[in-house]
């Protein structure tokens, strides 16, 4: 099983570098799967396609419901498409909490992308992961990366605290952002503002115009005032408006993006924030393998359901339950 699961990834790895679709899209079902044994697959391929001289731009993007996330995509990938430049898109749909099932109609809203033959887009349900990602986005970044996309965009749930971890995926982090009445920023948590390398104000178009262009002084204003990091070239972050409706204001948004990715390669920013991912996914991976095996654990796991139902009944606390599963799990080595 082994032998034939190792066989047969070498054998898609071969066609997701020559860069087939089908085989890409074959590729990221398979390290989506739970199966064990589709897991063993993965890894292979993983290691098969794993080429250093392959590196797309990651640019992750977020923003809350409504601000025109697929419509900005849509557009944004048809101009750099009409640059030459092939376009991969990870869109990643929340899961229900109830039923487990997502709608994945992302696809449906990039109508034109979804025509271009020189683009790739990817639905994907984030199975009640935190962070406004999918659990193996990352593995799928890498995949599309072997079939030799240049830029890959890495579309996020939402707006909210857990939204930085989509930041550990990326090299250029775009929050989009609506002009909106009242004060804006109070609609945006700090966390994800101190991670943003550019905000654009999208709507910047008809009767949103005047507003749009506020928003962005707002949060030009607002961003001068946080803290310098080091991977950041002068200037940046920055805020500009955009209107993905007209189709205004991308070449610029790309400019910038661009420029940024270009300073952080030539300063070494770039290799070093792309070891630095490959770590904290390191640890993610331990974590949740170390999880997997509790749950597998027939003792362990009927202690936690045992000590699930003390906490649920309120016979004791979440933190001494923990403390007392832990404590039989160093036991049992």
């Amino acid at each position: 099983m082994a032998a034939m699961a190792k066989d047969g990834a070498e054998n898609l790895a071969k066609r997701v570098l020559a860069g087939e679709r089908r085989a890409l899209a074959r590729a990221i079902t398979l390290i989506e799967s739970g199966r064990d044994d589709h897991r063993a697959g993965a890894l292979a391929l993983l290691k098969a396609v794993n080429r250093a001289d392959r590196q797309a731009l990651r640019i992750g993007l977020s923003g809350a419901p409504g601000v025109g996330k697929s419509t900005f995509i849509d557009a944004f990938g048809m101009m750099l498409a009409g640059l030459g430049l092939k376009v991969a898109v990870l869109a990643v749909d929340p899961s229900s909490a109830r039923s487990g099932g997502s709608i994945l109609g992302d696809k449906t809203r990039m109508d034109r992308l979804s025509r271009q033959p020189a683009a790739f887009i990817r639905p994907s349900p984030s199975q009640s992961h935190l962070g406004g990602v999918a659990r193996r986005t990352r593995e799928a970044v890498a995949l599309c990366e072997a079939a030799g996309h240049d830029v890959v965009l890495i579309e996020t749930v939402g707006v909210g605290q857990s939204e930085t971890m989509a930041a550990e995926l990326c090299d250029i982090f775009v929050l989009l952002i609506a002009p909106a009445g009242g004060d804006e920023l109070q609609g945006v948590k700090r966390g994800i503002m101190e991670i943003a390398d550019l905000i654009l104000v999208n709507k910047a178009d008809g009767d949103l115009k005047a507003a749009a262009a506020r928003t962005c002084a707002d949060y030009a204003g607002a961003l001068r005032l946080m803290r310098k990091r080091a991977e950041d070239a002068d200037g940046f972050p920055k805020a500009l408006a955009i209107s993905a409706l007209e189709e205004s204001g991308l070449q610029t948004a790309w400019a910038e993006m661009s420029a940024l990715a270009e300073w952080r390669r030539r300063s070494g920013h770039w290799a070093a924030r792309r070891a630095r991912q490959a770590r904290y996914w390191f640890g993610e991976e331990v974590r949740h393998g170390l999880l997997l095996r509790l749950s597998r654990d027939a003792a362990l796991d009927g202690m936690m359901q045992s000590l699930g139902d003390a906490v649920l009944e309120g016979r004791e606390s979440p933190s001494v339950a923990a403390a007392h599963l832990l404590e039989r799990f160093d036991g049992g080595g």
